[in-house]
């Protein structure tokens, strides 16, 4: 593989910063991959109807750039859940159904599959404790953001240790929802209101997802920030399952967000 055809994930300068701990990460983009068509670049969905053989090409990339195997790489089968996983040193490439993973092992690479939806990495560099979220609307609002949190800290992390980076997700000017999904937030939480603002549409709203992720992180004690970048809006950059709803198209692919602890 040349270099031209490595993949050449984003980074956050916050979670940078943990490079001396030996934590590396990357939000993997569409670039570097070798699927075609719908799935152009770097589809890393096992899910989607993509050629397995290209999207399990595509996933050892990922795991090479951590300059780890294919099998050190975690996924899990994602469901829109507030359920989190523990992996182990010992992980045997099992995908259980869950939204976000944690770890305190070197070696493994946990990573999380996003189409509008958003991947949140963590990581606590001085306890060595780090973790993979996905946080679409009902993960967000369903707690997976502060049981990741939690499971982390029960590695040994410490609360204001940990930080955490919202990778590129759907944006406000890009999410529209109809008041049936307003209400639904609204009866959780009055305070919810501040991430809808009209919408052109009567009886419609623009949903902050991302704000509303990073003020959730905020108030459960990390340090939290936003890579600052929209799915829909790129398409030669991201996949965006939102994107391909509206242009008509039968399927579509998914990026990666990974983070892993190097051994020594």
């Amino acid at each position: 593989m040349s270099t031209a055809d490595q993949p050449r994930p984003l980074t956050a300068e916050s979670l940078d910063a943990t490079g001396p701990a030996g934590i590396r990460h990357g939000f993997f983009t569409r670039g570097g991959g070798v699927s075609e068509g719908i799935y152009r670049g770097l589809n890393v969905g096992l899910g989607s109807h993509d050629d397995p053989e290209k999207v399990l090409e595509n996933r050892r990339r990922v795991s090479a750039w951590f300059g780890l195997p294919l099998e050190r790489l975690a996924t899990a089968h994602q469901v829109h859940s507030p359920d989190v996983v523990l992996v182990t040193a010992d992980y045997d490439g099992s995908r259980p159904e869950a939204d976000a993973q944690v770890t305190a092992s070197p070696g493994v690479v946990l990573g999380v599959l996003t189409a509008d939806c958003g991947p949140i990495l963590f990581a606590d560099p001085e306890n060595r404790v780090i973790g993979a979220a996905h946080a679409g609307w009902k993960g967000a609002l369903g707690g997976v953001l502060e049981n990741t949190v939690d499971a982390m800290i029960a590695l040994g992390a410490k609360r204001d240790k940990i930080r955490a980076t919202l990778g590129p997700s759907i944006s406000q000017a890009s999410y529209e929802v109809g008041p049936e999904f307003v209400d639904r937030f609204l009866a959780a939480n009055r305070d919810f209101e501040a991430f809808f603002t009209a919408s052109t549409k009567p009886g419609h709203a623009m949903f902050d997802l991302p704000g509303l992720t990073v003020r959730r992180l905020t108030e459960a004690g990390v340090t939290a920030d936003s890579i600052g970048l929209c799915t829909y809006a790129a398409p030669e950059t991201f996949f965006s399952y939102r994107r391909t709803t509206h242009a008509g198209e039968p399927d579509y692919g998914r990026q990666i967000s990974a983070i892993a602890m190097m051994e020594d």
